[in-house]
């Protein structure tokens, strides 16, 4: 009993020593992919090793051994349920071989799946002919396909771009994993899948961006992302523009609304470009590219609305390694705007006052920057 115990204790042990790479203070830390795989075989060898040891209780005590207090959670209610019915080998009392009646049930719940399953949509159009002059010969028309020509239906085209842009599935591995269930459908195929529901997306897509870009103040933002690059056997850094709108907290008159744009490098004149049409309020960081829109501009339609959180940030560390009053006082005043709640809000604010509060020394420093 001693050993599955003491297992189990070093697996933990390994997890945490993991999660101190990841988050601690390191110069060398394992990347994102590698810790997950990592995790996720010691989670399952500890969940083998604690299957094991419950099964060794089971046997030894002739009963079911009483389950941890974990928390697996709640199965939601909007679940289909199917039932399976387990009775007993015989109606008659073991006792004294009475007919035995129904009292009441046992019943537990288990998560199932029913793996994704492919099916042929047929469609039918009956042809009608008139028996009076024989000439004429009716069908209904044939519906259109989002791929003309295609076999594939607006369900599955949904699906495979949410697997290879949701769920990073490429297409290559999509075209695999329906070669399992007997469909040969080649990446070629899938790519111009692909190619064409974007097509047919395209006008969804400029209507957001257009939304983001009628707005009076809109927030804008960039980050890496790594694009496989053919023939060097690595990948390369793209970028992801966002521009998103959100006055839902204090409510504004806008539409919340996100619209994302990709360009191969991060210059100058890619945010120029996305934000060409824009007339309002511009938050950003301190890149130089989101300056231009308002810099080249003689009608100043536009005004540059700087990051508080970029901004605190520099205040911060610098009081972290040097205990600054000027800059305490400087993180009080950002902890008391942050604190302005509109009384219309709905929700909480995007950052916590109690945090920037916790961070600044409670003496009061009469320094001012």
């Amino acid at each position: 009993m001693q050993q599955p115990d003491a297992e189990i204790d070093k697996l933990h042990l390994l997890i945490k020593r993991l999660l101190r790479q990841q988050f601690g203070r390191r110069s060398k830390q394992l990347s994102t992919d590698q810790l997950q795989l990592a995790l996720e075989d010691l989670e399952q060898t500890v969940a083998a090793a604690q299957a094991a040891q419950d099964a060794t209780e089971n046997i030894q005590r002739q009963r079911r051994a009483a389950l941890p207090n974990r928390n697996h959670g709640a199965l939601p209610a909007h679940l289909p349920r199917y039932e399976v019915l387990i009775e007993i080998g015989h109606g008659a009392c073991p006792c004294c071989g009475g007919a035995m009646h129904t009292i009441g049930e046992l019943r537990t719940e288990q998560l199932d799946i029913v793996p994704a399953q492919l099916r042929v949509r047929v469609t039918r159009r009956p042809r009608y002919a008139c028996r009076t002059c024989e000439g004429a010969v009716l069908a209904a028309p044939a519906p259109e396909r989002p791929v003309d020509g295609g076999m594939a239906t607006e369900a599955l085209l949904a699906h495979v771009l949410v697997s290879k842009y949701g769920d990073s599935l490429p297409l290559y591995r999509q075209s695999q994993m329906l070669a399992r269930q007997g469909v040969t459908l080649d990446r070629s195929t899938l790519s111009n899948w692909v190619g064409r529901a974007c097509w047919w997306l395209t006008p969804l897509y400029e209507i957001m961006v257009s939304t983001a870009l009628s707005a009076p103040k809109l927030f804008a933002d960039d980050t890496t992302l790594p694009v496989l690059d053919p023939g060097r056997g690595r990948t390369k850094t793209g970028r992801i523009w966002c521009y998103a709108v959100d006055d839902r907290p204090w409510p504004g008159p806008t539409h919340p609304v996100a619209a994302y744009g990709y360009t191969e490098d991060r210059r100058n004149i890619r945010p120029a470009n996305h934000l060409a049409g824009f007339r309002g309020v511009l938050q950003v960081d301190g890149y130089d590219g989101f300056k231009r829109p308002a810099l080249d501009r003689a009608d100043s339609s536009v005004t540059l609305a700087f990051c508080w959180a970029h901004m605190r940030r520099a205040f911060y560390d610098f009081h972290v390694s040097t205990q600054s009053p000027p800059a305490a006082w400087v993180l009080a005043k950002v902890g008391e705007l942050y604190a302005i709640r509109p009384r219309s809000a709905v929700g909480p604010p995007s950052i916590d006052d109690r945090s920037v509060r916790s961070e600044v020394p409670h003496r009061r420093s009469s320094a001012s920057p």
